[in-house]
């Protein structure tokens, strides 16, 4: 299907270069607690060996917001449309060997570590992307107005990174990747999970052909739900993060109900299928950490989760990409900055889920 607004050739283009990937927090939520267990022996070297990680540090030097302090802590979340490797075969669209972050996920987890806040950035976002080094030590110039996935493009996770802080004026205190064959592995290895829609789906450009009703996915299957778009709703990208949402919440209460701690074989299999696709800042990029981290995250559930999409209006410029919307935006981004909660107006107004015909926006937020 094409954009039906400006520029189409141009957005057909791009969009089936850009779109081909879920941003969850389940990416980094979910999978850090099924390593939450431990692991020993071999499968401590054999999961710890398939992590690759990124010195962000390094690359950022010290010009940053100053690190968290008292507990609390942000992770940045990212999902890589990179077709290299297994990933070649998954979600179609262009092959092409350009990878980008599409939709990004900011993750406050609060100081009592007994709550997280979800802040989802749309792929379309315009914002100033500083000037930032990759990882061949390349600088890539600073650009006024850029879509925000374009800044992983360019420059790898450090200038996703550097570009998040400048957006939020919050520090990244960890990051994590994931790409395709990382998800739909995961879905399957945690035995697929179930998802509801009120509303017939289908989208022949990701694959999913759903009829109203409960459905269990598996990773394939999965994949193309959190990656749909034209098949639901008005076929914006925010309303395919309102599927992602659902998504998330789906796989923690799968991850919750299969007891993987009381099965050291199955956990082995989600945690081995989960690092194979991940990489993360260096800080934490070892078995140890991401089950510090885990515990760290233990207490919180789907119902210890406010999803939100960062609050955005049509662009002045451009109407088929969006800048953040005044004052809102500001205020999502100091809350967290101040461990707060987000004001309930902000949150009540969020899209409604296109998969769910009688959700009110209010409804949907929750």
């Amino acid at each position: 299907m094409t954009d039906n607004r400006g520029g189409q050739g141009r957005r057909r283009k791009t969009r089936s270069r850009r779109s081909k990937v879920l941003r969850a927090t389940a990416y980094s939520l979910a999978g850090l607690l099924v390593l939450g267990a431990g692991a020993g022996g071999y499968a401590y070297w054999k999961i710890n060996g398939n992590i690759k990680s990124v010195d962000i540090n390094a690359q950022l030097g010290t010009a940053r917001p100053p690190a968290s302090t008292g507990g609390a802590f942000n992770v940045l979340v990212l999902g890589s449309d990179s077709r290299d490797g297994s990933n070649g075969n998954l979600a179609g669209g262009d092959t092409g060997g350009t990878a980008r972050s599409d939709t990004a996920m900011v993750v406050h987890v609060n100081q009592a570590h007994d709550h997280a806040t979800v802040v989802s950035i749309p792929r379309d976002t315009l914002v100033a992307r500083p000037e930032c080094t990759d990882g061949k030590g390349k600088t890539v110039p600073a650009v006024k107005s850029a879509m925000f996935n374009s800044a992983f493009e360019a420059g790898g996770p450090a200038c996703a990174v550097k570009t998040t802080e400048a957006l939020t004026g919050l520090r990244m205190d960890h990051f994590v990747q994931i790409d395709f064959a990382g998800f739909a592995g995961l879905i399957d290895a945690i035995g697929g999970v179930d998802v509801t829609t009120t509303v017939n789906i289908h989208d022949k450009d990701s694959g999913l052909d759903l009829a109203a009703g409960t459905h269990h996915l598996g990773g394939d299957q999965a994949l193309a739900f959190v990656r749909t778009r034209h098949g639901v709703g008005d076929g914006s990208d925010l309303g395919r993060i309102e599927l992602q949402k659902q998504m998330v919440k789906s796989m923690m209460a799968q991850i919750k109900g299969i007891g993987l701690v009381s099965n050291p074989a199955k956990l082995f299999t989600v945690a081995d299928k989960l690092t194979k696709s991940m990489t993360t800042d260096s800080d934490l990029a070892s078995v140890g950490s991401l089950t510090g981290m885990a515990n760290t995250l233990k207490g919180i559930g789907p119902d210890e989760m406010t999803m939100l999409t960062l609050p955005v209006v049509a662009a002045p410029t451009d109407p088929n990409r969006v800048v953040e919307k005044k004052p809102d935006a500001d205020q999502v981004w100091q809350s967290l900055k101040s461990d707060q909660a987000v004001p309930q107006s902000i949150v009540s107004s969020q899209p409604a889920n296109p998969a769910d015909s009688s959700a009110s926006p209010k409804a949907a937020a929750r």
